[in-house]
């Protein structure tokens, strides 16, 4: 129950803010709604409300916002078309597209500021949890549950920082000062060039000492404004992140096995909740991410695909034909269709052999 609660949570929130991104901008720059639909037809419950219809629909995969004059062969009354979608400035119509998946942006900056400003910043600590055999770190004698406290002098209080130093040091010798008990002494340790994986799988050279995190979780307390400079920062690397795991993707550096559908989604967001809800909310921020730029793949029926058109129209002068667009829609929808089913089967599988 806690799954499907939180699956119904995480999809309405994130498809809501989408949705509502080009809603909002709409009515800002006076465009008429014709329906706002949280989830795909068939419809649950419906309202008019003033020029727009508002729906509860059955598969909550998604939602839409059906806009006056959206459709270029539309016909539309001489006396609604300064209400029309496709008789708007290019850069209108641009900001309406790009308003949904800027909502899911700002969504993601919110919550992590939210996050952070109550709950502070984790961060994992420097004790050690792990050591290679035969590596430096083994050979200096260090033992899982010690601490580094500093490196050359320099404190370290995050992993991420002693990671940091050790790589910027290369290859020369370094003190560490270390914290085991009730004990601190200093070991002179050489790191090496070693071949380790990056947080994609793949395998890369770097250099190490040897050691692995024990996954200690500290949190730093933080003001408003520090709080929402990390937030925008945090959002800034889960995008550059994302876009970086698209892109080996579509390369194949990365496995088609590490992706995910609704039912990798319910299932996090299941976990997540039994967590608690500051685990929750980080994962909505991160979904929140993927959703913006899924949706601005140059792919028809994307609103991507959508820029696309706006793009052709503002170079060429003119809309795209009518026939083209509806053969590049069919072929998109194609595409999104073929993409889902990729997922499911990924999801599937990965239920039936949970080790893949």
């Amino acid at each position: 129950m806690t799954t499907i609660i939180a699956t119904i949570v995480v999809l309405g929130i994130l498809v809501f803010v989408h949705e509502f991104g080009h809603f909002l901008l709409a009515k800002l720059l006076k465009v008429r709604v014709e329906a706002f639909s949280l989830g795909f037809p068939p419809k649950l419950l419906s309202k008019k409300i003033g020029e727009t219809e508002y729906r509860l629909s059955v598969i909550p995969l998604g939602g839409y916002v059906k806009l006056l004059g959206e459709n270029p062969d539309e016909e539309v009354p001489p006396e609604l078309q300064p209400r029309s979608f496709s008789h708007h400035p290019l850069w209108h119509r641009t900001l309406i597209v790009l308003a949904g998946p800027g909502f899911n942006l700002l969504f993601c900056v919110l919550a992590l500021f939210l996050l952070f400003g109550f709950s502070g910043i984790p961060y994992l600590t420097t004790t050690i949890g792990s050591v290679k055999p035969d590596s430096p770190a083994a050979q200096a004698g260090l033992q899982p549950g010690d601490k580094v406290l500093a490196l050359n002098d320099n404190k370290v209080r995050r992993w991420d920082e002693l990671s940091s130093l050790i790589r910027e040091n290369g290859e020369r010798p370094l003190v560490l000062q270390v914290k085991r008990g009730d004990q601190t002494f200093q070991v002179k340790i050489t790191p090496e060039t070693m071949e380790t994986t990056n947080i994609f799988g793949q395998k890369v050279s770097a250099v190490l000492i040897g050691v692995g995190s024990a996954n200690e979780l500290e949190v730093e307390r933080v003001g408003v404004f520090r709080a929402f400079g990390e937030g925008v920062s945090y959002t800034y690397r889960i995008l550059a992140l994302t876009v970086v795991s698209i892109y080996k993707l579509i390369t194949q550096e990365i496995p088609v096995n590490t992706l995910g559908g609704p039912i990798l989604i319910a299932q996090v967001a299941g976990q997540q909740a039994e967590q608690g809800f500051s685990y929750l909310l980080h994962f909505m921020a991160i979904l929140s991410v993927n959703l913006a730029l899924l949706n601005l793949l140059p792919i028809p029926i994307l609103d991507g695909g959508h820029l696309f058109f706006i793009l052709w129209e503002a170079v060429r002068g003119k809309p795209m034909a009518v026939k083209h667009r509806e053969m590049a829609q069919a072929m998109g929808l194609m595409l999104i269709l073929a993409l889902m089913v990729l997922v499911f089967y990924q999801d599937i599988m990965r239920l039936i052999s949970p080790q893949q």
